[in-house]
């Protein structure tokens, strides 16, 4: 009998982890969305990762907006969205829930495995109090958790969940080879396991931060190089012939996970009374980007443009 996976969340994280494992287990895919499940049964993702064929051929794959058919699955993998609020704090409410929901259906040694971004902490001080609560069953006696953070790079074909490699922790090293184990199915790049939860959240958690950090680098340097009237991709050109020069490129930081992830990692140092001055001076830099590339782009073509051409630009979403 196969073992049975249910995935809680069908984005870009949750339907490719969803079709990967179906090769080799029956998986239940669950999202809150009825129009996603309703899209999905069609054999239509809106996301265009997948094509309407290779949708239709998954017969080990069943996606559902009824939690309680989850019922009973020996694997729970969550991979729900983690935003923030405007003010900059972490949004946990779509994992306070999916947690809610998985309490109510794990059976007795059911695993939990959480790919959403978090804080270091998060899954041990703020998720498994909420499934010991509701489920009455106890960690590592009548269930076990993991965290293996989500790396996908949305669109990039090269950099697929298969060819990247797969961060796991587990709450007891029991549970630590059986999630191992599970991604080494699907995962060619291998597995590297993380002694504990903590250090697999925090590696997640550097890595959008320090990518975020360099960006903001060259975006200010760049800022700099446009008032000396110097040409910021002649620079890095020249730069680049030294073989230790990180070569990242100025421009907009969007996507789900750079502008949104440092947030989490200062959110958890402010905790402890540690203020990141250089996380904070990144996100900052990166978040007033789009005003200044709309100012540069606005003076840059104001001369060349009548009435009618501005009127087209604003269309185009552009606000000066």
């Amino acid at each position: 009998m196969k073992q049975t996976i249910s995935i809680i969340g069908l984005g870009y994280v949750g339907l490719p982890l969803a079709v990967a494992f179906s090769k080799y287990f029956k998986v239940i895919g669950y999202d809150i969305s009825k129009n996603r499940v309703a899209q999905l049964k069609n054999g239509f993702d809106s996301n265009k990762e997948f094509s309407r064929k290779k949708i239709n051929l998954l017969k080990n794959l069943k996606v559902t907006n009824q939690i309680q058919k989850t019922r009973n699955s020996e694997i729970f993998i969550i991979t729900v969205p983690t935003p923030i609020f405007k003010n900059k704090l972490p949004n946990l409410n779509f994992l306070k829930k999916a947690c809610e929901q998985v309490a109510k259906n794990i059976k007795y040694k059911s695993t939990i495995i959480f790919e959403s971004t978090v804080y270091p902490g998060c899954t041990e001080n703020f998720c498994v109090p909420i499934i010991e609560k509701i489920s009455k069953k106890k960690l590592n006696t009548d269930f076990f958790v993991g965290y293996s953070p989500e790396r996908i790079n949305v669109g990039d074909k090269k950099h697929g969940l298969e060819n990247i490699t797969k961060i796991v922790s587990a709450s007891n090293n029991l549970s630590l080879k059986k999630i191992s184990k599970l991604y080494s199915k699907i995962i060619k790049s291998g597995v590297h396991q993380c002694k504990n939860i903590k250090t697999a959240e925090a590696a997640k958690a550097i890595e959008n931060a320090q990518r975020d950090i360099n960006i903001a680098f060259i975006n200010e340097v760049g800022n700099i190089f446009s008032k000396l009237n110097i040409g910021l991709h002649e620079v890095l050109e020249a730069a680049n012939t030294k073989w230790n020069f990180l070569n990242f490129k100025p421009g907009l930081v969007g996507g789900h996970c750079i502008g949104v992830d440092p947030y989490y990692l200062t959110y958890c140092a402010k905790k402890i009374g540690f203020n990141p001055k250089l996380i904070n001076a990144g996100r900052n830099t990166n978040d007033n980007m789009p005003l200044k590339f709309a100012d540069f782009f606005y003076k840059s073509v104001k001369k060349n443009f009548d009435k009618k051409k501005k009127i087209n630009l604003l269309v185009l979403g552009l606000s000066f």
